[in-house]
């Protein structure tokens, strides 16, 4: 009874919001709620298979009707404690559960052959409760059990005649019980793994439009802040080049624009090439020499788009903290693989963005964008001096579900850069400190 007064407040709660939602004109299910989870209120209605035992005890045609009633009750307290235990699973398979169901099965055998006739009724009962607690690989080679010895103890009470009907109807009961229990469970997990799956997609384009922002914003602030020096010192002594430089910072602002739609739409493709322009163009703004080489046969888009990236953070990380005046970018392309060395010859620090990068920006979010497209990434101070940073991908378009995913979320846009890859570096002279060449 304890079972019963717990799981009846669920009972009554559940339909209640299934009708409301009925009444909303929704689909329960659509919303994201499956429904009220089976009971053991849903067994219940089966114990009017004992109906013929009860009144046979209310009228007297049961010999010794106390110890008849006393085992009516005791089956049906049995009964309610197994069935509303065997919707829980930790609850079904503890062995308090199993111990009441083998009492139950004890006191079924005693009353089917104290009794006979309308008592034989309590076999399929104790299939219906089995069914429901053992799930399973077991199930079967139980149920057949349980069948046969339903049957020989009808046999043996009553005849063959009750003993078929009896042994069928108990293999049914456990059999059917169990699939539609079971198939109903399993419709609840699918349910709950599809939502979960839906809030993992959410919780990961959260983190691609975050790192997107990160890289694009970073990278086009850095070169916005570089020009605007560089126009400030050119304004009093050359004012067409200091308007070049204006004319620059527009360019890459309205880039910027284009870049951060399309980021948020996450449709943003582009080339290797694009992103080289582009450093160029940068570190040429911020008096550092670009040096740069591609060998190598033509990539997947797939692998330009993660390239550039890298090309991107390594230069926002050369412009704004390793005060070089040298950078090298270097693509070389194998038989199955690629690598992309970015080195400078500054002393500043280089790892800011490194650092910054926990929690998916800066390097740390560009080493899990190339470990899921199969290639690695690594970053630390060159041997010569200065940092390096290194990035390893397959050359085939054919990248891991998850690289190929986030080659497309995050690729360069289509005519990236056609503001900034228009500089001059020619037009930039404006001084900036220098630190002699190691």
């Amino acid at each position: 009874m304890a079972a019963w007064q717990r799981e009846r407040p669920v009972w009554r709660a559940d339909p209640r919001r299934s009708r409301a939602a009925r009444c909303e004109g929704a689909d329960p299910s659509a919303a994201g709620h499956p429904g009220p989870p089976p009971t053991g209120f849903t067994l219940l209605p089966w114990l009017l298979l004992g109906m013929g035992s009860l009144s046979n005890v209310l009228q007297g045609e049961t010999p010794n009707p106390w110890i008849g009633g006393l085992g009516l009750l005791a089956f049906n307290s049995l009964y309610v404690y197994v069935t509303f235990r065997a919707f829980d699973r930790a609850r079904r398979e503890s062995a308090s559960t199993r111990v009441a169901l083998g009492l139950l099965g004890l006191v079924t055998t005693g009353l089917a052959l104290g009794y006979g006739g309308n008592w034989l009724m309590f076999f399929p009962l104790l299939g219906l409760a089995t069914g429901a607690t053992l799930r399973g690989p077991w199930l079967g080679r139980v149920g057949l059990l349980l069948t046969l010895y339903a049957g020989a103890a009808t046999w043996l009470r009553d005849g063959w005649d009750d003993a078929s009907g009896i042994a069928y109807a108990t293999f049914l009961s456990s059999m059917v019980t169990a699939a539609i229990l079971s198939l109903s469970e399993a419709v609840r997990e699918l349910r709950a793994a599809r939502e979960e799956l839906a809030r993992r997609a959410v919780a990961e384009e959260r983190l691609r439009f975050s790192r997107d922002l990160h890289d694009l914003l970073g990278h086009t602030l850095s070169v916005v802040v570089v020009k605007s020096e560089a126009a400030r010192r050119l304004a009093p002594r050359d004012l067409d080049a200091a308007l070049a430089q204006v004319s620059d910072i527009e360019s890459v602002g309205r880039q910027a624009l284009t870049e951060i739609r399309e980021a948020v739409t996450g449709y943003r493709e582009g080339s290797l090439a694009t992103e080289l322009t582009r450093a160029r163009s940068a570190l040429s703004a911020a008096s550092v020499q670009p040096v740069v080489r591609q060998s190598g046969a033509p990539l997947a888009p797939q692998t330009e788009a993660l390239l550039g990236w890298v090309v991107r953070e390594a230069v926002t990380n050369v412009v704004r903290h390793s005060r070089a005046d040298r950078c090298e970018i270097t693509v070389e392309g194998a038989a199955d693989r690629v690598r992309l060395t970015v080195t400078d010859n500054g002393t500043g620090a280089g790892t800011p963005a490194a650092g910054a990068g926990a929690g998916g920006t800066g390097l740390t979010g560009l080493t899990e964008r190339l470990a899921a497209a199969g290639g690695s990434l690594t970053a630390g101070p060159a041997p010569r001096g200065g940092f390096t940073v290194t990035a390893d991908l397959p050359v085939s378009g054919d990248l891991p579900a998850g690289g190929a995913e986030w080659a497309t979320a995050v690729g360069t846009g289509p005519g990236a850069g056609t503001g900034a890859a228009t500089t001059d570096a020619a037009a930039v002279t404006a001084p900036r400190a220098r630190r002699p060449p190691s």
